[in-house]
């Protein structure tokens, strides 16, 4: 789907701004105006751009607070991180040493933590101990603890933030009653950020304590708790569902087989084996021209430096080799819902394998391109995944 821009990054990712309006995170004609005078493939424009809208939302909400307009200020609030989240989105030269990156991270963070204190509903910021550290989370009350309820647990994936987390799944489960406790774990934003944590694989290790940590937390359902995992977390939720049995059901937001073969679909093959063998005195300049051409493949290899803690782009589509479901998937045994989407052509087969490799009860769901909701992890069409992937839980009970 082409979204106001004719480069696919820029256009995905406003689709994917713009799409979190569904659940408070941006308005059509604020998204409209900030894109109106950013060049395709501009990615200091672009930037400059989704600061200023974002600050300009950020004022809005500290007046409207000032003023004792509460709605008002959580309104503003929410949408401004989400615009700071956009605007750093592209920042990736040199993430570890890039001040104006972290103010943007920081704000991002910041006018959230506000906005949750403005809820109707409770919010818990969360630290859940994790292997002599701990990470970040938000613990989202649907209503009362009197109760026990079904919860959700969610994580993002290869870029996603903790804030996001909301725009994505959190306002969607609260809406149906659900409790919602989401988290960053390594190679996530905040954590790669402030503490240095790349991504790994074998992301039950991660998993595992926030499943802990959850059933300490009031109003929780232990019988009733429900994995997510949005993006590469499709992937990373269906390795930790197979090592931990806690789970009532498991989401995969989109099914990701291999991670790796996802960046191969854009490069030569040649260049994939050059990769492989490590031959990279002449992977290296093969891929700096590669990554000129692509504003996609230059942000996923640039995120991939940093998210992997790889210092080279090489390294980087090396560091995605290990993450896959090869042994894993049929070791699920909680009920799964796959989602796949029609438009998502670098994971094209990604679902279907996840699918047919899962030996529990299992669904696909693929989402269609007329529906408008063919996007990866269905970007644009909230409303529509929440209602199928909710309906679904619906429907066994949880």
């Amino acid at each position: 789907m082409k979204f106001l821009f004719d480069d696919k990054a820029f256009s995905f990712q406003a689709l994917r701004t713009a799409g979190h309006a569904a659940c408070g995170g941006a308005d059509l004609g604020e998204v409209l105006v900030t894109c109106e005078d950013v060049p395709d493939g501009n990615e200091a424009a672009w930037c400059r751009a989704w600061s200023a809208t974002a600050a300009r939302l950020h004022r809005a909400g500290d007046d409207a607070l000032a003023a004792g307009h509460r709605v008002s200020a959580r309104e503003a609030l929410l949408r401004a991180s989400n615009y700071y989240r956009t605007a750093d989105f592209f920042r990736l030269d040199d993430r570890d040493h890039d001040r104006e990156s972290d103010r943007l991270a920081l704000h991002s963070r910041e006018t959230f933590a506000r906005a949750a204190e403005l809820f109707d509903t409770p919010v818990v910021p969360q630290r859940i101990r994790y292997e002599g550290t701990t990470l970040p989370g938000y613990f989202f009350l649907a209503g009362p603890t009197d109760e026990p309820r079904p919860t959700v647990i969610h994580h993002g994936g290869y870029d996603s933030t903790l804030e996001e987390l909301y725009f994505m799944v959190g306002a969607g489960a609260l809406r149906r009653g659900y409790h919602v406790l989401a988290f960053e774990g390594p190679g996530q934003q905040s954590v790669r950020r402030e503490q240095g944590l790349a991504f790994r694989p074998d992301w039950e290790a991660v998993v595992t304590p926030v499943v802990d940590h959850a059933l300490t937390l009031p109003g929780v359902d232990a019988d009733r708790l429900v994995l997510v995992g949005t993006s590469f977390g499709g992937l990373l939720g269906a390795r930790a569902a197979a090592f931990d049995r806690r789970f009532a059901a498991c989401v995969l937001h989109n099914g990701i087989y291999d991670f790796y073969r996802l960046p191969l679909t854009v490069i030569p093959a040649h260049l994939a084996e050059w990769v492989a063998e490590s031959r990279d005195e002449v992977a290296g300049p093969a891929l700096a021209v590669a990554m000129s051409h692509s504003t996609q493949l230059r942000w996923f290899l640039r995120h991939g430096m940093w998210a992997f803690g790889a210092k080279t782009p090489a390294e980087a589509l090396r560091a995605c080799m290990p993450y896959n479901l090869d042994g894993v998937a049929e070791h699920i045994t909680c009920p799964t819902l796959v989602l796949d989407a029609e438009n998502d052509v670098v994971a094209r087969g990604e679902a279907q394998r996840v699918h047919a490799a899962l030996r529990a009860e299992k669904d696909l769901i693929r989402f269609a391109a007329a529906d408008g909701s063919g996007e990866h992890c269905q970007e644009g069409a909230a409303l529509q995944f929440h209602q199928r992937v909710f309906d679904w839980l619906d429907e066994r009970g949880i």
